[in-house]
């Protein structure tokens, strides 16, 4: 764990639903080692992710949930590393809007990762879409949060397959139940904490989003 490592690459590019595009930057992490690591996300370049990755093991490329700017190069990084791309279930119909006739393996509630000697898990966390999940590395003390949380509220909920009570339930009974210290990192833009965020739960039901 001593030489554990969390790296980000910040990729640019878009992001489309329902019939529109916005420009976005986006957050790809890098967990493990001198010797082997986990990608979570695959964001519109590959190139800037392989770099970082340079001549390591790659065990598995994590996907925190399957709207197309996370997922963009899955299969690009996939080949070029041989890699497993996981994602949950609950967003394959995501996935083929990007990715149609391609599979992927399965995420799921619970699912532990090993990489670099510590524990990924994973915690199925729905609400901004389906298969939004957040994927926990206890003994680094980190969240990597998707778009399940950010600084200052919750994910977009106002698209296709989207709930707010749900992601609301999500980061109340499954985010705010971690460690308070717990580091997360997001999927765009800065990182909080869980103590930072978690007192504000009641005003972004207010404010409903």
């Amino acid at each position: 764990m001593s030489d554990l490592r969390i790296e980000n690459v910040v990729t640019s590019g878009t992001f489309s639903l329902d019939g529109g595009t916005w420009d976005v930057d986006n957050n790809v992490w890098l967990v493990g080692n001198d010797d082997e690591v986990v990608i979570v996300d695959a964001a519109h370049s590959a190139a800037p992710i392989l770099a970082a990755v340079g001549d390591r093991t790659v065990t598995a490329i994590v996907l925190t949930h399957g709207h197309n700017d996370h997922i963009t190069v899955a299969p690009e990084l996939s080949k070029a590393t041989g890699a497993p791309v996981l994602l949950h279930p609950g967003d394959d119909m995501l996935w083929q809007e990007t990715h149609p006739g391609v599979e992927h393996g399965d995420l799921a509630d619970g699912q532990q990762i090993a990489v670099a000697g510590t524990t990924l898990t994973v915690i199925n966390t729905p609400g901004h879409s389906p298969g939004s999940s957040v994927i926990h590395v206890p003994e680094a003390g980190v969240l990597f949060s998707g778009d399940t949380l950010f600084q200052g509220g919750p994910g977009a909920t106002g698209r296709s397959f989207s709930s707010f009570p749900t992601i609301i339930e999500s980061i109340r009974d499954k985010i705010f139940a971690l460690d308070p210290e717990t580091k997360v990192y997001t999927g765009h833009g800065d990182g909080t904490t869980i103590a930072t965020e978690a007192p504000h739960l009641e005003e972004w039901i207010k404010r409903g989003h």
